[in-house]
């Protein structure tokens, strides 16, 4: 699944949704919205009537109108409450981007968007795309860095990640760090079957939000995207925006657990988040080490804040350590007496109710508290 092709692992024909709906007889436009269809993954219906009124159209989550058909359209409905139903989602398409009118025939026809073609095109596929896959808000999207290593960032963005989906929201785990020996591991689903990294290594434009999470591995009601035990190839920075823009088409949480050190890829994926938690240990050499990432990172990322994970000592505390960092304070994250029994037993981060677990929950409460739910 590579590319612009939003085919690959698509479900089958008749699972999706319903497509687009184009109204056009110029041969020429309909080779081109054909095509624009395919690459957003949706399978239009084509009809050579008057553009819709009333039933006509009902249901399509977008209507594809060419211009051939609004120049011999009566416009006797374009002021009507029916074709108003359409107005959201119709575009006009034309080619000529000299001619004025077809702003006016838009008008006639209740179209709100204009298209004009070849130079809409990649603006075209993004609407068609989010259409058929009932695009809302994007993802609240969660970076986690460690300020040292061992610091506990892969543990902590996994058990972000679990306790989310357990909480009954739609939840994207992305495994940012090629040297980390792979999340799936960390999960118990190192054997799970799905992609991995490799296979959008040469990924570039729009890949569909749909076909891209049920091609990954579930595990505990989670999707992931985690590195294989292969080769460590390097994914470029345009295959890192391709996956975080289709992950966080999605909605719901997207949590991305990051290297120490911003390559180019990890660059990427810093701008694409909301947030970053920086994992600090609460010790003098930990607290050097997270200051030179924090300044990495924080040419990059504008809301970063710290996570101080005890045991604390004496004038050393939480609020001292963001101090000294210049972060503000997410919050401190006790020792979790639980976690590694509960690792050897194939129980993932944030399952048991141990402080860890504890923590995650206060932090989605907090930073999503609209989709806040009671834990299962």
């Amino acid at each position: 699944m590579t590319g612009t092709g939003t085919s690959d692992g698509l479900p089958p024909a008749g699972s999706r949704r319903r497509g687009p709906l184009i109204v056009s007889e110029d041969e020429e436009l309909l080779d081109d919205l054909l095509r624009l269809c395919a690459a957003a993954g949706a399978v239009p219906e084509v009809t050579a009537g008057p553009p819709p009124r009333g039933r006509r159209g009902r249901g399509a989550p977008l209507v594809l109108v060419g211009d051939d058909r609004a120049r011999h359209w009566d416009g006797a409905a374009g002021t009507t409450a029916e074709s108003a139903e359409h107005a959201e989602n119709m575009v006009l398409v034309g080619r000529d981007p000299g001619d004025a009118g077809i702003w006016r025939r838009a008008v006639r026809l209740g179209a709100r968007s204009v298209a004009l073609l070849p130079d809409d095109e990649g603006r075209l596929v993004d609407r068609i795309a989010d259409a058929v896959e009932d695009a809302g808000g994007p993802a609240l999207t969660v970076g986690v860095i460690g300020g040292c290593g061992g610091a506990g960032a892969s543990t902590l963005s996994c058990a972000l990640a679990v306790t989310a989906a357990r909480t009954g929201r739609r939840t994207v785990l992305i495994d940012g760090d090629p040297l980390g020996g792979g999340l799936d591991v960390l999960l118990g689903g190192e054997c799970a079957r799905g992609l991995r990294w490799p296979a959008f290594a040469d990924s570039r434009g729009r890949l569909a939000a749909q076909a891209f999470e049920e091609a990954l591995p579930e595990l505990h009601a989670l999707r992931l995207l985690s590195w294989d035990r292969g080769g460590c190839p390097a994914v470029p920075p345009d295959a890192v925006r391709a996956v975080l823009a289709a992950a966080r088409r999605g909605g719901g949480v997207v949590v991305v657990d990051l290297p120490r050190r911003p390559d180019e890829a990890a660059v990427e994926a810093l701008g694409q988040l909301d947030l970053g938690l920086l994992v600090v240990p609460a010790e003098l050499r930990a607290v050097a080490a997270a200051h030179r990432v924090a300044t990495a990172v924080g040419t990059v990322l504008a809301d970063l804040r710290a996570v101080v994970r005890g045991p604390c000592g004496p004038g050393l505390d939480g609020e001292e350590i963001a101090r000294l960092l210049g972060l503000p304070l997410a919050g401190e994250l006790p020792p979790d007496a639980r976690l590694s029994a509960a690792l050897a037993a194939g129980r993932p981060p944030g399952t048991d109710h141990g402080p860890l677990a504890a923590f995650c929950a206060e932090f989605w409460a907090q930073a999503a508290p609209e989709e806040a739910v009671v834990p299962v």
